[in-house]
């Protein structure tokens, strides 16, 4: 595909931003659903969108080509993918979007160090510097809420959950880098959402979403069970349009994206939206956790040393 920087760069900055709006809908829908029925009505629209979209592009997985190895890791990916979004959905009811988002950095460093132990990949400079500006970022994020953490409160319970989910993503990581061999990311994207919603399936419960009482909540669960698709839609077509690492380096201000909105969500709608319990220093500290991510992504073109 013929590369186009502009309309690539719009497509990682739709992606981004939905991304990081995501959470602060999640967190409204989740006062009329539990979590396991949201995750479940999102895995199945994304799953069943996808399979619409390549049934019509004639672009649909031959499963006759797979055997017992690519089922397993199609059984890690459900395994990474359904436990990210259920434990992140469950950590929204104790922190904040932001911190989850903040928290959810973790997972392209965890990437990396097991690419360097499974794959022999190089640990770089860059690399290192941006996991030391990663740690030296959440120290200054949690600055005042070391007393919370070392508690064990609910806001602990929060923090553990997301960084749980964060780094359970990993399993979906590894399992997509392997399948790749076989199947487009599209197609793997498919089979894994159309997996996590049938093992979601026991456990949800679809009469809750008659509990959805408000024209702005529907909203937000349409908005959810929408992200995914075209989020991911999104970003796989920036990677086609644009240079891999440029697209890294949009995405890695998810969490800007999520601070931003919840300061503007808190002051148009105060009473719907709270406000984020962060002070400067903690603002500061995920700046620089997101500067620890594109050190990670780009540093080696900043240095030219890998």
């Amino acid at each position: 595909m013929k590369k186009n920087a502009g309309l690539g760069f719009s497509l990682a900055l739709l992606a981004t931003a939905m991304w990081g709006t995501l959470p602060i809908a999640a967190q409204q829908v989740l006062i009329a659903l539990e979590a396991q029925t949201l995750v479940w009505a999102r895995f199945w629209v994304a799953g069943i969108g996808l399979f619409i979209m390549l049934g019509i592009a004639k672009k649909l997985p031959k499963l006759t080509a797979c055997n017992a190895k690519h089922y397993g890791l199609m059984l890690l990916g459900t395994l990474g993918l359904s436990g990210n979004f259920f434990l992140v959905a469950e950590g929204l009811h104790y922190i904040s979007p932001t911190t989850t988002q903040v928290l959810w950095q973790f997972s392209p460093f965890l990437m990396i160090f097991l690419g360097v132990v499974l794959f022999k990949e190089r640990f770089t400079f860059s690399q290192k510097l941006g996991f030391l500006l990663l740690i030296v970022g959440l120290i200054a994020f949690f600055n005042d809420k070391f007393n919370e953490l070392l508690q064990l409160n609910t806001y602990a319970l929060g923090v553990m959950l997301s960084m749980a989910g964060s780094l359970i993503w990993v399993c979906y990581g590894i399992a997509q880098k392997l399948l790749l061999k076989q199947f487009k990311p599209q197609q793997i994207l498919m089979m894994i959402y159309l997996c996590c919603g049938i093992a979601f399936s026991p456990f949800a419960s679809p009469a809750q979403i008659a509990n959805i009482s408000t024209p702005f909540v529907w909203g937000c669960f349409i908005y959810c069970c929408l992200n995914t698709l075209i989020a991911y839609g999104s970003y796989g077509e920036a990677l086609n349009l644009w240079d891999t690492s440029k697209v890294s380096v949009v995405t890695t201000m998810i969490p800007i994206f999520t601070m931003l909105f919840s300061i503007l969500g808190h002051a148009v709608f105060p009473e719907t939206f709270a406000s984020p319990d962060m002070n400067w220093i903690s603002y500061m500290g995920a700046i620089v956790v997101v500067l620890g991510a594109m050190m990670a992504a780009v540093g080696h073109k900043i240095f030219g040393r890998k």
